[in-house]
């Protein structure tokens, strides 16, 4: 209870804005002047503390209050921190009634604060980061993840051309164009030989599952990417959408599910999968919570699901060995690294069981 506490007050509300993200105010405040419909200072600005990577912040001026996401100061990758890419599929989404926060404007001149940035509304709402709801009676978490779900698949529901977002990513081959990234990425990194990951690199890209859809993905759909009202059980704004693109909904909704299946290695966010008796606690179990994606979606079931599991951990695997071999090589910060490193060989563990069940032999 403590932790999930520690976690909560952690990760929520705002801080004073860190040596490192601040910007000329008076710049931003000229450009919304100009650009943001109805914006009137004076205009104060604080830092979330959420651990956002994409520094966010909270603009208070005297009659309302928005947000701005920038991509962090310095050399990046080419492609990461794509907050254009966020305001994109926000301005498609809000005229659809989606919950995403209204967007007001992007800037991609980087001559204002030193990197492009967007500006949206302030949403107010729970931000819950343990998972588990601890401060929450079993019914109430039960209503949570009913909306969770609900909201989920309204965005795997959402015609995505209809929207204007028919170039937002590729149009199928949506898993095998990841493992083929994710083994590049791991081969790259490879700091020791795990049987497990080689089997996997035959397997997945050899079986995998046959008429793969096409929507908009959010890639890490997760109760603290979310705000709730502030008191009923109802998703009023969807958050972080650094990852989205177009791909399989069911990757994507698989991935959310890893929570059920895997122990968590983050205790102060809570694990689902380390709760003895769901039903007793109000949080739908994984057959509920598949049942409830498919009534939502017109689906008959899930039947690659273990497949889908095998794939995400060893996406999963591929991702940390990354940062592992970034550290290797010097170009990332050892803070996490042997975390990250003691991860990798179970993850691949978890994936090659899941295969095996999805059919892999050996």
């Amino acid at each position: 209870m403590a932790e999930a506490d520690n976690a909560q007050d952690m990760f929520s509300g705002t801080k004073e804005v860190a040596e490192s993200h601040k910007f000329d105010e008076a710049n931003l405040a000229a450009w919304m002047e100009a650009n943001v419909e109805g914006y009137e200072g004076p205009l104060t600005v604080k830092q979330f503390k959420g651990g956002q990577s994409n520094p966010t912040y909270k603009l208070f001026t005297p009659s309302k209050t928005y947000v701005m996401r920038r991509k962090p100061p310095g050399k990046l990758l080419p492609s990461a921190h794509a907050v254009d890419r966020e305001f994109k599929v926000i301005n498609a989404l809000y005229p659809t009634g989606f919950p995403v926060a209204r967007p007001y404007g992007l800037c991609m001149d980087e001559d204002v604060i030193g990197t492009i940035f967007y500006i949206m509304d302030n949403v107010d709402g729970r931000i819950l980061w343990d998972q588990t709801l601890p401060d929450y009676e079993p019914a109430q978490r039960r209503a949570i993840y009913e909306a969770k779900v609900k909201t989920f698949a309204d965005l795997h529901n959402t015609d995505y051309k209809k929207v204007g977002l028919q170039d937002f990513g590729k149009e199928g081959d949506y898993c095998a164009r990841q493992i083929h990234r994710w083994t590049k990425q791991y081969k790259a990194s490879e700091t020791m030989h795990i049987p497990e990951m080689e089997q996997l690199i035959d397997w997945l890209p050899k079986n995998l599952p046959k008429n793969e859809d096409v929507t908009i993905v959010h890639g890490d759909y997760r109760l603290d990417n979310m705000v709730l009202h502030p008191t009923d059980p109802k998703v009023i704004a969807v958050l972080d959408w650094e990852l989205s693109t177009l791909g399989d909904p069911l990757a994507d909704f698989s991935y959310h599910l890893m929570n059920w299946v895997m122990p968590g290695n983050d205790e102060s966010r809570g694990s689902i999968a380390n709760i003895k008796d769901l039903k007793a606690h109000g949080i739908p179990t994984l057959e509920e919570y598949v049942d409830m994606y498919c009534q939502h979606t017109g689906r008959d079931g899930m039947p690659d699901l273990n497949y889908y599991f095998s794939y995400n951990a060893f996406r999963l695997a591929g991702i940390l060995q990354g940062i592992v071999g970034r550290v290797r090589d010097g170009t990332a910060s050892n803070a996490n690294a042997a975390s990250n490193a003691e991860r990798v060989v179970p993850l691949a563990k978890f994936a090659a069981e899941r295969a095996r069940m999805a059919g892999m032999e050996g």
